[in-house]
């Protein structure tokens, strides 16, 4: 048995919060608490969590199980059992078994029930601390073991929006397959920007103009956006003009439509709304609008026309980014680097 020693800060109001609140949660956790109190950090708050990281319990407890508290974590994150176990791709008794499992093993209750979800109570709160610690720890571990590999060969997870993987990536995805027959690439289709320092993904490619993330990122090119509809569309409308566009429609994709007043037709109404660049190039091919959408997307579909007399704009740039940790792991480096040579030799499909 380990005895907890200086569980306090440096003044009164810390000295009452251990007595009270912190020497009360810790014996109630299996703690053996002293009576003597010497300031180890200035922050007392710090020194419980610091203390439950590190101190045995006197009730034999071994070290918590990180599966454990990473679903513990997701679940404090999504704030209700149903969202953490779909956030985690598993079922929702598995949740439920391991905060139960937890609350077990730290004799605690780590969760107020509400209406309104789950809040996590103060033993809650100072395990939510240490599991971040322990989830940064481990990726940051996991990352740079990831990186020894001299190799190419593997899985690499790589992240992207939908109307990408739809689109573009088959060619690349053909090719590097072909010169790297070990390497699986795993494909998430995702709008929301994948968090790459807690591996979510190896890779992540996006459009944007710029990155401000804390990441290791390649600008391969800067793509333009035109107007396209079904040549039937445009076929019913012979006397569609630049500077008007009453007779037709755009499709909409949500959002602001202050981009409609500064087109090429700014007295066309938009049509529905849809999110997607994919759903807005199908729902073009279907005859029902005009759709501004990256133009080395729309291309590729031949059901599809440019408009006539409408001038394509520069718009965001083709990023691919990863984590600095990863950038000397051979299957990453060697994805990266295909990527990066495939749109250099085919670069005039995004500017023209």
């Amino acid at each position: 048995m380990h005895r907890l020693i200086g569980i306090t800060g440096p003044n009164r109001y810390e000295r009452d919060f251990v007595r009270h609140i912190a020497a009360p949660l810790l014996s109630s956790l299996g703690f053996i608490c002293t009576a003597e109190f010497e300031p180890i950090v200035k922050n007392s708050s710090h020194t419980v969590s610091f203390l439950i990281l590190l101190s045995r319990k006197r009730k034999g407890m071994q070290g918590l199980d990180w599966d454990h508290l990473r679903i513990f974590l997701t679940t404090a994150q999504a704030g209700s059992l149903r969202k953490a176990a779909d956030a985690l791709g598993i079922g929702h008794a598995t949740v439920r078994r391991a905060i139960v499992r937890l609350e077990e093993q730290l004799d605690t209750r780590l969760f107020d029930r509400s209406a309104d979800g789950l809040s996590p109570t103060q033993p809650g709160e100072i395990l939510i601390d240490h599991a971040r610690r322990v989830e940064q720890e481990t990726n940051r571990i996991s990352r740079r073991l990831s990186g020894l590999d001299a190799a190419p060969s593997g899985i690499i997870r790589v992240s992207m929006p939908p109307s990408f993987a739809q689109g573009f990536f088959a060619p690349i995805l053909a090719d590097f397959t072909e010169k790297h027959p070990n390497i699986n690439v795993h494909v998430i289709g995702t709008n929301r920007i994948s968090d790459l320092t807690r591996l979510e993904a190896d890779i992540s490619i996006r459009a944007a103009h710029e990155i401000d993330d804390d990441v290791v990122g390649r600008r391969l090119v800067r793509y333009v956006t035109a107007a396209f509809a079904s040549p039937d569309y445009l076929a019913a409308r012979p006397n569609l003009t630049v500077g008007d566009g009453a007779e037709a429609h755009w499709l909409g994709y949500g959002g602001s439509a202050d981009w409609v007043a500064s087109g090429p037709f700014p007295n066309a109404p938009i049509r529905h709304v849809l999110p997607e660049i994919f759903m807005q190039i199908e729902a073009a091919a279907y005859g029902l609008g005009m759709a501004w959408v990256p133009a080395f997307l729309a291309d590729l579909d031949p059901r599809l026309t440019r408009v006539p007399g409408v001038p394509v704009e520069p718009s965001r740039s083709i990023w691919v980014l990863l984590h600095g940790d990863l950038r000397n792991t051979a299957r990453v480096r060697a994805f990266v680097d295909h990527t990066a040579e495939w749109i250099a030799r085919d670069k005039s499909k995004f500017i023209r």
